[in-house]
């Protein structure tokens, strides 16, 4: 759905985006994660076509952004850091204009301002001047423009920036429903908190470079060398600890507090052997999970704290 290769973008000496390439499959919700600084929103302005690359090409839907920009803006809904909102107007005139702006039939528009409205929780606030809404709503309302023309793309820079911590919340929870709706979301964060539950992939940008993208699992596996295996047992933990340094699909086995921590190197969604050959060896096993990595794990691992 998202194709981007050697994407650059200068300011001056500046180098904002530096040579990144990655791509971004429909349907994936794909966490764009670095610090401020990092060349987050410079590049969502580039796939929003509201910004001109110095190099690279970049793909959205099919339609290149700088031979077709039209056809990017009608399937890509866009949701900068900073946004305007009317004072002057009605929640439901705001979506009105916009829907206008799209080029959403009149006919239509009266339906999907309902349909957004109910989906951000906003309904009762149709009639309300947009200065009188909270941040909060006001940031709903800024995501449920974005959807009034139902776009396959979602780019969202800090879509819960500034907000208190139950709107946080309340944002998340839509973002998680929009990723239900097969929609490809594309959002930027600096608080991995925001991106955890949310993400099925990501990428991880510092001072203008992509440092690595793809799936936690893949990125996990990258840096550890293998997935993690935590494994308890009622009985001869050492010797357990031993019998698996001794396999194979191990890299490497030790004891940490009252569990085995083992690197596996195997085959993928093969680690039920592992299980089956303690037990057939007569250890009894109280437990074996595979270890989640977190973001923040990832992200610490991968970065050095630099900006741009």
């Amino acid at each position: 759905m998202i194709e981007v290769r050697g994407l650059t973008k200068r300011f001056g000496t500046l180098t904002a985006v530096n040579d990144i390439s990655f791509t971004v499959d429909r349907g994936d919700a794909f966490g764009f994660i670095g610090p401020n600084g990092a060349g987050k929103t410079t590049t969502i302005r580039m796939l929003a076509t509201t910004l001109k690359p110095d190099s690279g090409t970049v793909t959205i839907n099919g339609h290149d952004i700088a031979q077709d920009p039209a056809a990017v803006r009608a399937c890509v809904g866009y949701m900068p850091d900073f946004f305007g909102v009317y004072d002057d107007m009605k929640v439901w005139e705001y979506l009105d204009f916009f829907g206008a702006a799209y080029r959403v039939p009149w006919q239509r528009r009266p339906g999907l301002i309902g349909d957004v409205l109910e989906l951000t929780d906003l309904s009762d606030k149709r009639d309300e001047y947009v200065d009188a809404l909270s941040r909060g709503m006001k940031q709903r309302l800024c995501l449920a423009k974005t959807l009034i023309h139902d776009p396959d793309v979602l780019l969202l820079d800090e879509p819960a920036s500034g907000l208190d911590p139950r709107a946080r919340i309340e944002i998340r929870q839509l973002l998680q429903q929009l990723c239900k709706m097969d929609k490809t979301v594309f959002i930027s964060s600096h608080i991995l908190r925001e991106l955890a539950d949310l993400c099925n992939k990501i990428g991880i940008i510092e001072q203008g470079r992509l440092v690595m993208a793809g799936s936690v699992e893949e990125i996990s596996a990258q840096l550890a060398g293998g997935k993690t295996l935590i494994i308890r047992t009622t009985n001869r933990l050492q010797e357990a600890c031993d019998f698996l340094a001794g396999r194979p699909e191990i890299g490497s086995a030790e004891i940490v507090e009252d569990a085995i921590e083992a690197i596996y190197q195997g085959e993928p969604d093969q680690q039920h052997r592992v299980l089956s050959a303690l037990v057939e060896a007569g250890f009894q096993v109280e437990s074996f999970a595979e270890q989640e990595t977190s973001l923040e794990t990832l992200y610490m691992q991968l970065t050095k704290g630099a900006v741009s």
